[in-house]
């Protein structure tokens, strides 16, 4: 296959800004090709030490209600219903109903032809950017594969952005990306940020899935990153959940320095999402203190950090309830759903 690697790209601004007026094909891949090498023996020792961080026990409490407040409530089943979705959007409103202390998630995360639902249920709460409200997400293009037309995907993203989504989840597509056609998965980004403009001249937020477990290297994982923030993602988000492995800690240390080196290169910071296989209290912490150790503790707040997660939510609830009475509760402290 010959890729034609004069062709133009989309001009999307964050890409001028550091490519230049030579904004093609040939440029984008001499950029993503000219990064430095990840060591991978490196990488993963470092997030090996970081993982055996330990907190105090006065400061879990904290970590606790972080994780919840940093948490996409998600449910992603071909099974789901209205019904499910208003249950989900309940449980993420009042996520421990004993305990009225405890913190609301950040957003919910469905399928597009679900928002109506979760916005509906979400009421007067459903306020995007707020510390009080609940975020819509939607996932869209096609997910989880993302083999659909670029027609398709826009579609898909455009009737969930009506339909009241405040963040829009869209997966690359990872076919184009390993075969070396870097400059289809950039334009492909850009018009999905396009799809994301609402007619008030608001936008969703964009987060763009890598799906890592795919993607073979942590050389593409970094030449992803870049791509995806060059093509002006505000997140750049680790998995579907459906690929294993699915979000990993020295993953998510390699695209949280992506996004600390751009930060360095023009002051904009980009959010990181890890998603899929971060089930307990244990593990999200490790992930706090990556975060805090990498960009710095700013980056702990919904508007750049978030866990994609279904089950996380029940154990930090667990483990919040052990923390103020000492035991821990039986099996239907927390719901299942």
């Amino acid at each position: 296959m010959t890729i034609q690697t004069s062709v133009a790209l989309a001009p999307a601004a964050r890409a001028i800004s550091v490519l230049g007026g030579d904004l093609t094909e040939r440029a984008l891949r001499l950029h993503l090709e000219g990064l430095s090498g990840v060591d991978a023996v490196g990488l993963e020792q470092r997030s090996a030490a970081l993982g055996t961080r330990s907190i105090k026990t006065s400061s879990k409490a904290w970590a606790l209600d972080k994780i919840i407040q940093l948490i996409d409530l998600t449910t992603l089943e071909g099974s789901d219903t209205p019904g499910k979705v208003r249950s989900l959007v309940a449980k993420a409103l009042t996520p421990d109903p004993s305990d009225p202390s405890t913190p609301r998630v950040a957003a919910v995360c469905v399928y597009c032809d679900m928002v109506p639902a979760a916005v509906a249920a979400l009421g007067s709460a459903h306020a995007a950017g707020s510390d009080s409200g609940v975020s819509v997400a939607a996932v869209a293009t096609a997910f989880p594969s993302g083999r659909a037309s670029l027609r398709v995907k826009l579609a898909d993203t455009a009737d969930a952005v009506e339909a009241g989504a405040d963040e829009i989840d869209m997966v690359i597509d990872r076919g184009a990306f390993l075969s070396g056609r870097y400059g289809q998965v950039f334009d492909d980004i850009v018009a999905v940020k396009e799809a994301c403009l609402r007619t008030d001249g608001t936008s969703a937020h964009l987060k763009v899935i890598l799906e890592t477990g795919e993607l073979n290297t942590y050389d593409n994982v970094r030449r992803a990153s870049w791509l995806a923030i060059l093509a002006g993602g505000d997140f750049i988000k680790t998995s579907t959940g459906k690929v294993a492995p699915a979000a990993t800690l020295p993953v998510t240390l390699l695209m949280l320095e992506a996004v600390r080196d751009w930060y360095r290169l023009t002051g904009e910071r980009i959010g990181v999402k890890p998603a899929g296989g971060i089930r307990t209290s244990k593990d999200a912490i490790k992930y706090l203190v990556t975060v805090a150790e990498t960009v710095g503790e700013e980056w702990l707040a919904p508007q750049l950090f978030r866990f994609g997660a279904s089950s996380l939510l029940n154990d930090v609830l667990l483990q919040r309830q052990k923390l103020t009475t000492g035991h821990y509760s039986g099996p239907d402290y927390v719901t299942v759903d």
